[in-house]
This record gives structure tokens, C-alpha cells and sequence, in this order.
């Protein structure tokens, strides 16, 4: 059910041709540009400690320094602003201690910022960071959940006792008790989630500079410029109208680029009592030690099942580490993300509680999916424990309890509406292609070579493309060509080619006469940038909506010019014309009519999504151990995934092999480890592995597609499907292989070498 919008696919993207030959434009070129001062932050060394500055005054007029902003600099100005809060259980409360811009006496975390410096150069900011004397006084940390929430732990808010930062439930308790009481049997895990790095292309980067006016400007890498100006005018306490903010050329943002960082408010500062361009641009260990990290939840699940295998019910506790401080969306991933935890599957007693821990580490916040994959890790994992354990094969347990197509639209017990999907269908076709039948055959000659052999599979469905309505703005220019105003923002995904694509269906022009504005908050009043999956859900869907309200204003104009009727005009290659004569005007000739007002060649629109889109699929993989050295290498990997209708059919492969590996990632190689003293061990490319090309196979992708009946072009968001479904596929591939040849039936992510040659080890008979 591919959809097609009348113009033949692209075989390169739009945005391409500029990032190949370099002319693309980032923050730091930006800064390069116009010889900004470089701004250093000075970070804690610690994850818990009292400071104070013994010599600020002597590193101020040190040379070349031109300003030191420390948290008493800053006194006056707002916290760190929270994007989101969650329902909490009875009259307890969400504790938000307000983080502030900059460490006033008291570091929580290593890297926690402590003072901002302002020099000619970067080595000059550096030295002054080095000769800046700070008397600390080092306290206890705690940076692992159980033992934060222990007694007698070390506190890392000391007006909150137990470093429990909220309690969040969802669901029926007492449904669930009556499921359990009633259940053949109950099946439980356990699973760490392990925190994760974004470890984006281009790290963070802030230009600041004064315009004419008196206002302040800031280029930095974002995913969305209005949120964060509206963010870092209220911390401030300025107007919106004194600052703007624009977004260049962005290298990833995987959520993390969605949201404040201190940096922002004090680079805009800095460059008000400057007067003069500065710019800060994150190094990678500053990278490791001062964004939000993701994922790092402990989770118990239970599932009951009757005597046929059919699920009664679902139990779930996880704690989720919030860091030291409530970031952006911080407290809404795992509460948001719980809502997907049912899954595909028909489970009418449901029941979770999430609890938020505060510990001396990085906050953490929306990374990939933000709760989502974290909720099909579970439930997928779930499942296929429970086959284990009742002797039901996996594919069979999961037909016998997913939702039919027949009972769409369906209200999970969570609290959401699927509005489509066909669940056994892209599962049966993955397992074909993925040759699934023939699997007992490689397993048993792999293990003739010695080598361990599993399959494993997930399937998933998430929720994502809805919110706020995102405008957006056409205009046909003099030149004739279609100008595109939105808020969203692209870091990468290829949202000029996805938009031009969408307007020159209905203005019927070549894609490159298509040109996409977005990232400077001059240039539209508001919108609400990029996450969640919602550029083409939502900002696609008022792209399409806006063009096809200007076509018919396009027909109109030229039939008043042509004298003709609006009904016989056809809008045909740039232009528009009389059907079946050679009478024509080109988008150009259009646009220089003394009649072509503004409003005659310019149209908006905003779609408010009455829902969530669910796209959903399967991801399937077989893999093969070296029980020698634990290496696990992935032999297969197929995806056959429901996105509803697509649009540019290259770009979503992309999206989803991009997710994949990220996935693969996390279940293989990527592990952030902080000691018991709350050092960050992993803070470098040296001890935190990233997945590189030999660690990902051939990615096969298909799409089984069944039309989104919420959104007006059918479509399902796709950016974020390839990390939801890849961790729970890999881990049932590795702990299938594990379980058939030891009988290991648990290991937790990442499965390192060192962690699967271990758990072989444990289990070798004595």
C-alpha cells in the first residue's frame, strides 16, 4: 500500500549535494566565520562536592580573558526550565529541585558546570580553567539506583529523603491481582536497560552575537530554534523578542539536541555584557560528561498467563534514573514510554509504577524513542521468557494473543488507541524471509563447527507523530519557485526533500523548485519543532494541507488572468494552464501579475493530530557465539515493518537502518559505567564502544503496510521504529542461542564479549 504523491521517487536527496562537496554549514563554522571568542566551562571533577573559587579575581584579569561568569554572576536569572511533569500516586509530588545555569556551591555530578569562561582564544580559555583555584570538599555519592534508594544513602538532595524524585503509576492494581490470582502461570524478569550515549556527529555548539538592535542572536545546533528561544528568554527573564535564535546545518540530534543546555543562557549573556561574537563548541568528553544520557532503567515484569497461554495480565515496577537533576522531558520518558507496554498483544489487565531516582550522575532524557524502546524491550523479552517456560514456540505464543485486526481501532489497557495494524502478518513474512523454518538445520552445523546458534525476534508497535500541531507556511516567490516555512527541524532525516516532495505533488513543479525555510525563529512566529516522530506526521500533513490550498489559489489567479474557468485550469510542470489549449503562464509569470497579491500566492495550514500514529513490525535476527572468546556475530537481520503509506521510500529505509544499528549498538557494545564513587568511567571513544560497519550485517527492509485511519496522508512515524525494535531481536537471538546450548535463559544488555563468556562460564557444569 505504498502511496505515491505523483512525482517519479528521488534517487538522491535534495540536501545532499551541499553536505558532499562541504558546503554545509554548522555552528562552528558559523563561529569561524565571524572570529568568535571561545568560551570553556569549567566542569566538577567530582560527582558530589562543595566548592568555592579562592583567586576569580586574579583569573579575570589574567590576559586574553575577557569574562568568567560563575552561578553568582548569574544570581537573578531562572532554573533550567522542566518540559514536562508526571502524574504521581496519591499526595506525593513530582520533587523538582530547580537545577540551576550554573553550580552555585555544590557539584552533583561530574561534569557539572561550574563557571563559564570567555577568552581571545580557546587556549586561552583553557589556561584560565587551569589556573582558576577552587577549594573543594569532596562529599559521598551514590550512583546506582538500589543503592540510591537504600537507607542511609548518601543524599543527593538533602531536602528529599530517599532520592526518590517521583512515583508514577498507570493502570488497574486490583484487575491485575485478580488476573494473577486466577493465572496458570506467572512468568518474571528482570531487566537492566543499560544507559546509553547519544554520541551524535557534531556535538553541541552555541555562536553568540549582538545585532544592530541591541538583540541577541544565537546559531546553535538544535531540534527545534523556538523552543529553546522561548526556554532561554524565560530563564533569563528577557522578552522573546530579544533574542532569536537560529539553526543552521545540524549533524544528529536523536532527541538530545531537543531540548536547553546551561550553555545557551550563558552564552547569550555573555555576549550582552561582551558586546562581541563568542562561541562555545563541546568537545567529545565534554560530550560524555554534560548531555543527557539515555535509557538506564531496572525493570520487574510479570505476565499471567491462563492454561492455553493466553495473557491475563501484566505487572510491571521500573526505576528509572533521572541523574542528578530533572532534565527537559526527563520524568516523561518513563512514564510516557509505559503506556507502550502491552505491546501487540490483547492484555486487558495492566498495571505499572514507575519510579524516578535522583542520583550523582549525567540526567538522563529522550534518546531515541524516549520510553518507547525501553517498553518493547520489555514486553518482547517478557514473551519470550514465557515461551520458554510453557514450551509454546515464540511465533505461536504471540498469534495466540495478539490483537486481531478485526478489533480495531483497540483501547489498550494503558490508555491508548491503535487505530490499525495487522500484527501476525508482518511477523509471518519476516520469519519467511528471514527463513526461519530452516534455522534448526544452520543451528546444527554451526554447532558441528563448534559455534553457537540463535534466532531471536521482536514485534513491536509504539506510539509517536502526535502533539502539538506544527504550521506550515507556502508562498510561490517571483522567481516562480514554492518557499516552504515550518518549525520543524531536520538534523539530518531529510526534511528538504520530504517536504518538496509532498508540496510538488499538488503544485505539480520539479522538486528542486522547492525550497524548505526552517531553523530561524525570524522567520516564523512559533512552531514546535522536531521529536516524537512528527515532522511528516504532522509537519508533512500541514505541508500537504498548505499546498493543496495554494494550488487552488493558483488555479484561481490564473484563471482570472487567462480569463478562464478555475474548473478548466490544470497546474502542469512550473505552471498553469487552460486544459486542452496552449494557453499557459508560467509560476514565474504568475507571481509578476499586477493581481498576484500575498494572499493570492500564499496558503498555511496546521494539522492537530487527534492521536498518536502506531507504526509497528518485526524485526528478526540470527546470530552465531564464538564460545571461546563469548564475540557475538550477526549473521541476518530482517525488519518488515507497518508505516501506513510512504512517502519517500529511500529516506524511511534509511531512518530505519540508522535506528537498527543504534539498537545493535546498545544490545552489543555500548555500555556507560559510573565506579561507586560516581565516576564516569566511560567518558571517551577509548572505553565506550560504538558500533562500527563490521558489527552490522546486510539490513533487510520491507514494509507490510496498513493505512494509518488518523492521519489525513495515511502515514505512520518512522524515526524512531528501527531503536524499538532492534535490542529486544538481538537479545532473544543471543539468549535463544544461550538457552538452547547451556540452558542460560537471562542476560542483560549489552551482550560484550566479556559478559556472554562469562555467563558461558557460570554455566559450565562443575
Amino acid at each position: 500500500m505504498n502511496m505515491k504523491f505523483g512525482h517519479a521517487q528521488p534517487f538522491t536527496r535534495l540536501e545532499d549535494p551541499a553536505l558532499l562537496t562541504g558546503a554545509g554549514r554548522f555552528v562552528a563554522d558559523a563561529a569561524a566565520a565571524v572570529g568568535a571568542a571561545a568560551a570553556f566551562m569549567v566542569r566538577s571533577p567530582y560527582a558530589h562536592a562543595a566548592f568555592a573559587f579562592a583567586n576569580l579575581d586574579a583569573v579575570r584579569a589574567r590576559p586574553g580573558v575577557r569574562l568568567v561568569l560563575t552561578a553568582e554572576d548569574m544570581a537573578g536569572t531562572g532554573a533550567m526550565p522542566l518540559g514536562a511533569v508526571v502524574p504521581v500516586v496519591g499526595e506525593d509530588h513530582m520533587w523538582n529541585p530547580q537545577r540551576p545555569i550554573l553550580a552555585a556551591g555544590i557539584a552533583r555530578h561530574v561534569g557539572d558546570g561550574i563557571a563559564f569562561i570567555v577568552a581571545d582564544t580557546l587556549d586561552a580559555a583553557r589556561d584560565a580553567a587551569e589556573a582558576l583555584e577552587i577549594d573543594w570538599e569532596p562529599r559521598e555519592a551514590v550512583a546506582d539506583m538500589e543503592a540510591a534508594l537504600a537507607d542511609g544513602a548518601p543524599a543527593v538532595w538533602p531536602q528529599r529523603a530517599g532520592n526518590a524524585a517521583f512515583t508514577s503509576e498507570i493502570g488497574d492494581a486490583a484487575a491485575v491481582d485478580q488476573a494473577f490470582a486466577s493465572a496458570a502461570r506467572v512468568v518474571r524478569v528482570r531487566l537492566v536497560n543499560n544507559r546509553v550515549v547519544t554520541n551524535y556527529l557534531e556535538p553541541r555548539g552555541v555562536l553568540a552575537e549582538v545585532e544592530e538592535s541591541g538583540r541577541v542572536r544565537l546559531t546553535l545546533g538544535s531540534q527545534g530554534s523556538h523552543r529553546l528561544r522561548d526556554a532561554v528568554a524565560k530563564m533569563l527573564h528577557w522578552r522573546k523578542e530579544d533574542l532569536r535564535v537560529i539553526t543552521p546545518d545540524v549533524g544528529g540530534g536523536f532527541g538530545t539536541k531537543m531540548f536547553p543546555f546551561p550553555e545557551y543562557p550563558l552564552a547569550a549573556v555573555a555576549a550582552r555584557r561582551l558586546g562581541t561574537p563568542l562561541a562555545w563548541i563541546c568537545d567529545r568528553n565534554e560530550h560524555f560528561q554534560a548531555d543527557s544520557h539515555g535509557r538506564d532503567n531496572i525493570t520487574t515484569a510479570e505476565l499471567a498467563l491462563d492454561a492455553q497461554g493466553r495473557f491475563l495480565g501484566l505487572r510491571v515496577e521500573t526505576l528509572a534514573n533521572m541523574g542528578a537533576y530533572l532534565s527537559f522531558y526527563g520524568p516523561f520518558v518513563p512514564v510516557g514510554g509505559a503506556r507502550m507496554l502491552p505491546g501487540v498483544y490483547d492484555i486487558r489487565a495492566f498495571h505499572v509504577r514507575v519510579r524516578g531516582v535522583y542520583t550523582h550522575t549525567v540526567p538522563v532524557d529522550a534518546y531515541r524513542g524516549a520510553g518507547r524502546p525501553e517498553a518493547a524491550y520489555v514486553i518482547e523479552r517478557l514473551v519470550d521468557a514465557a515461551a520458554r517456560e510453557t514450551g509454546i514456540a515464540p511465533e505461536e505464543l504471540r498469534r495466540r494473543n495478539f490483537i486481531p485486526p478485526s478489533a480495531m481501532p483497540y483501547d489498550t489497557a494503558s490508555g491508548r488507541r491503535y487505530d490499525s495494524g495487522e500484527f501476525d502478518g508482518h511477523m509471518t513474512r519476516a520469519l519467511e524471509v528471514a527463513d526461519h523454518a530452516g534455522f534448526p538445520a544452520r543451528r546444527d552445523a554451526a554447532a558441528q563447527a563448534g559455534k553457537l546458534r540463535g534466532f531471536g525476534f521482536a514485534t513491536y508497535i509504539e506510539a509517536c507523530g502526535g502533539g502539538l500541531p506544527e504550521p506550515a507556511f507556502l508562498m510561490l516567490r517571483k522567481d516562480g519557485r514554492i518557499r516552504i516555512k515550518i518549525g520543524s527541524q531536520a538534523s539530518g532525516q531529510g526534511h528538504q526533500t520530504a517536504y518538496a516532495h509532498l508540496a510538488a505533488a499538488h503544485l505539480r513543479l520539479p522538486l528542486d523548485e522547492v525550497e524548505v525555510l526552517q531553523g530561524d525563529t525570524d522567520d516564523l512566529e512559533h512552531g514546535h519543532g522536531t521529536g516524537g516522530s512528527r515532522s511528516i506526521p504532522v509537519g508533512g500533513a500541514a505541508v500537504a494541507g498548505a499546498a493543496r490550498r495554494l494550488a487552488e489559489k493558483l488555479r484561481t489567479l490564473g484563471a482570472d488572468a487567462l480569463e478562464a474557468d478555475p474548473a478548466d485550469m490544470e497546474l502542469v510542470n512550473g505552471g498553469v494552464e487552460v486544459a486542452g489549449t496552449d494557453r499557459r503562464l508560467s509560476f514565474a509569470e504568475l507571481a509578476a501579475l499586477p493581481i498576484a497579491t500575498e494572499d493570492r500566492v500564499s496558503a498555511q495550514d496546521a494539522f492537530t493530530p487527534p492521536e498518536a500514529t502506531y507504526p509497528n513490525g518485526t524485526h528478526a535476527c540470527e546470530v552465531e557465539i564464538e564460545p571461546e572468546t563469548g564475540e557475538v556475530r550477526i549473521l541476518t537481520y530482517v525488519v518488515v515493518d507497518d508505516f501506513g503509506a510512504v512517502i519517500t521510500p529511500a529516506m524511511l529505509e534509511g531512518q530505519v537502518q540508522g535506528g537498527i544499528v543504534q539498537g545493535i549498538g546498545q544490545a552489543l557494545l555500548e555500555r556507560t559505567v559510573y565506579d561507586a564513587e560516581g565516576q564516569l568511567l566511560t567518558a571517551s571513544f577509548m572505553d565506550y564502544a560504538l558500533p562500527r560497519a563490521e558489527d552490522i550485517p546486510d539490513l533487510h527492509f520491507e514494509t507490510r503496510n496498513v493505512r494509518c485511519t488518523t492521519n489525513p496522508l495515511g502515514v505512520k512515524g518512522a524515526g524512531e521504529a528501527g531503536a524499538i525494535g532492534s535490542c529486544p531481536a538481538v537479545m532473544n537471538a543471543v539468549v535463544d542461542a544461550l538457552w538452547r546450548a547451556r540452558g542460560i535463559s537471562h542476560l542483560d544488555m549489552p551482550a560484550t564479549p566479556a559478559a556472554v563468556f562469562a555467563a558461558l562460564n557460570a554455566a559450565q557444569p562443575a
